[in-house]
């Protein structure tokens, strides 16, 4: 919802280039150097292509024993990992039209465009491929799924973000489920998957598409949430407009009730999209327009990194790696 009269953010050229210019000035000064080696990401580990195999040590993986070798020696031998010498990675950016709102800093639109622009810093370096599928609104409506292939270098993910940005919305809602579904099919080589949304659809219709998503590639969503979209002001009666449907509503947010059965049912919805996350094994980064968002992203770096140092987190099936090849 947003307040009736509001408008949704215009994207114009000179818009586009002004904010794609402070975004990428933000993580270069921020996000370089985060994190050490030839790849970078949120979520690091070891390689995931076939080495050399060695003696089994007490602590290895023993998921990974070469049991060939085992055999022909008498002896446990692990078989090491090296890093691709090319990492490929896909967005999927839902770009409907709840996601022109915001009552905070940004619009959530605005910082979908900044987590992409985030995660493609991450991961282009070292003639890393990026590529993106983005969802535009209710295909019924004529909207559908915009492509743009994996391509290497700086300047060919600059021209994504350009795109990203100025691409714009229809009114009704992106199918989710078709949007996660698009980086199935065709098949694409093991890599790492970013899954930007508000994750408003039903679970249900995006949960399987996710899980089968995360049996091939690495998974992160990035969750965009606006404060009122948890609890309401008391600033009487509110006018409201859903951007998806254009319906107009009328709420007394003077009722303390009514507020504490709104933010409950908001904690229940953001409950449910944290336990389906959970369920399809992806990594979670919930982002807020009222708070720091690259600060965000340096905590969850860093708090992955730390989990997995102390073995809290079972790790993945890793495909970003730290500190290049191994």
């Amino acid at each position: 919802m947003i307040p009736a009269g509001a408008t949704p953010s215009g994207v114009t050229p000179a818009r586009t280039e002004a904010v794609l210019s402070r975004l990428q000035l933000l993580v270069t000064r921020k996000l370089d150097g985060l994190l050490q080696g030839d790849y970078v990401g949120l979520l690091p580990g070891p390689g995931s292509e076939a080495g050399e195999s060695r003696e089994y040590l007490p602590g290895d993986d023993v998921r990974r024993m070469d049991w060939p070798v085992t055999a022909r020696t008498t002896l446990p031998h692990v078989r090491r990992t090296v890093a691709d010498r090319e990492l490929e990675t896909w967005l999927a950016i839902d770009l409907s039209a709840s996601l022109d709102f915001g009552t905070a800093r940004m619009l959530k639109r605005d910082l979908v465009v900044a987590a992409a622009a985030a995660m493609t810093h991450l991961t282009v370096r070292g003639g890393n491929r990026v590529g993106a599928v983005i969802g535009t609104g209710d295909p019924a409506r004529g909207a559908g799924i915009v492509r743009m292939p994996a391509r290497p270098g700086r300047k060919e993910a600059q021209a994504l973000m350009r795109a990203v940005a100025r691409t714009g919305t229809r009114p009704g809602r992106s199918d989710l489920g078709a949007l996660i579904d698009a980086l199935n099919r065709p098949p694409r080589r093991r890599g790492v998957a970013v899954v930007i949304s508000d994750f408003l659809a039903p679970p249900p219709q995006w949960g399987r598409p996710l899980r089968k998503l995360a049996v091939r590639h690495d998974v992160l969503a990035v969750e965009v949430v606006d404060p009122r979209e948890l609890e309401l002001p008391d600033v009487g009666v509110l006018a409201v407009v859903d951007p998806e449907t254009g319906q107009l509503h009328e709420v007394q947010t003077a009722d303390p009730r009514l507020r504490r059965r709104y933010a409950e049912a908001a904690a229940a919805q953001r409950a449910e999209i944290a336990h389906e996350l959970r369920a399809a094994g992806a990594a979670h980064l919930r982002l807020r327009t009222d708070s720091d968002w690259l600060l965000d992203i340096v905590r969850f770096v860093a708090g992955q990194r730390h989990a997995r140092t102390r073995g809290t987190v079972r790790a993945p099936r890793p495909a970003w790696v730290e500190g290049g090849a191994r």
